[in-house]
């Protein structure tokens, strides 16, 4: 009832009337049945215009930091991450991966829209960076297609580190159903995940223009953090 509220008469015509998003093939997207939403990641914001803009509902994996945390802010933000569709996962590897992995596998098994971001993090500079694989283990272990996303310009309405958008217009992407199954059954060959992410971040490269780099955005992240101190 939240996610119809806040889709349909607050936050959803707002957002249409404030900042415009333009869309392209919408109708990429699968009416029914699970389907994974592949999408760069080029702001925090957005987690928040995809689901709005999509007819489907639409759940993310949420970094489970986002939930915690006391004081009314803390408990708001929970309660409207929620009450949004996200889910907490725990992104510190080993045990917390693949508790994630089911996570997503359980949504997707229910028919249902899990929206995914494969370079796993915000990209720095707005260039693409290389895909973590835990994407093709769902697509692979779900038998669901995977719908590449491209974001458009939402680092510019919010750029990281900042607590306010700016007003200006988004575009969103949706690219053709990218079909695996002829890898059923290789969801363990870690060569045939690193090849069916590696070609949806080439999909995703194309359909949004951005500039591919082939490392992780969090390395990336990382250096710049130890060149700062």
């Amino acid at each position: 009832m939240f996610y119809w509220f806040m889709k349909n008469l607050v936050a959803g015509p707002l957002i249409k009337t404030v900042f415009r998003p333009w869309i392209v093939g919408l109708e990429n997207i699968p009416k029914t049945g699970g389907v994974i939403l592949a999408s760069n990641h080029l702001s925090f914001i957005d987690s928040v215009f995809l689901p709005l803009l999509i007819d489907r509902r639409i759940y993310f994996l949420a970094k489970s930091d986002y939930f915690t945390g006391k004081g009314f802010k803390n408990w708001a933000t929970k309660h409207f991450l929620l009450g949004t569709g996200m889910l907490p996962i725990d992104r510190s590897g080993g045990k917390a991966s693949e508790a994630s992995l089911n996570t997503g596998l359980a949504v997707i098994a229910k028919g249902n829209v899990l929206g995914i971001y494969p370079e796993g993090t915000r990209s720095p500079d707005g260039k693409m960076y290389r895909g973590r694989t835990g994407v093709a283990r769902m697509i692979l272990e779900g038998h669901v297609p995977v719908v590449p996303v491209a974001m458009v310009d939402t680092e510019k309405v919010m750029p990281i580190g900042s607590k306010l958008p700016k007003v200006r217009r988004v575009g969103v992407i949706f690219g053709e159903p990218l079909d695996f199954s002829r890898f059923e059954g290789m969801e363990s060959d870690r060569f045939i995940l690193r090849s069916i992410t590696d070609e949806i971040m080439y999909e995703l490269s194309r359909i949004s223009g951005q500039e591919y780099v082939d490392v992780y955005a969090s390395s990336v992240k990382e250096k710049k953090a130890s060149r700062s101190r």
